[in-house]
């Protein structure tokens, strides 16, 4: 192989790589209206999205079995571009009210 073939070789790998990388990048609730945030959490079932420079959750839409067997889907406020509590749901941990194991 060739110098030059081989350096547009590299080349390509590189933007294929940098291309996959951006594909993967998170959605931004604050760079979204609620009402989108909300619809694209339905759309996908369960999303991972970005709610802060350094903070990120994993939401679900309430239809569907998109929590583990021990979790609830659970009302939680996130900041979107039109306001700083849109309430979408994110698994939690299911508290039983009571415990019949302690016998």
């Amino acid at each position: 192989m060739s110098a030059t073939r081989a350096f547009q070789f590299c080349g390509t790998a590189v933007a294929l790589m940098l291309s996959v990388q951006t594909a993967y990048a998170r959605p931004d609730t604050r760079a979204m209206s609620c009402q989108q945030t909300r619809n694209l959490i339905e759309r996908s079932g369960a999303i991972v999205l970005s709610t802060g420079t350094y903070t990120y959750d994993r939401y679900v839409s309430p239809r569907g079995y998109f929590c583990a067997s021990n979790e609830v889907p659970n009302l939680v406020a996130v900041p979107t571009r039109d306001t700083p509590d849109c309430t979408v749901y994110r698994c939690e941990p299911f508290e039983p009210l009571f415990n019949f194991e302690d016998r």
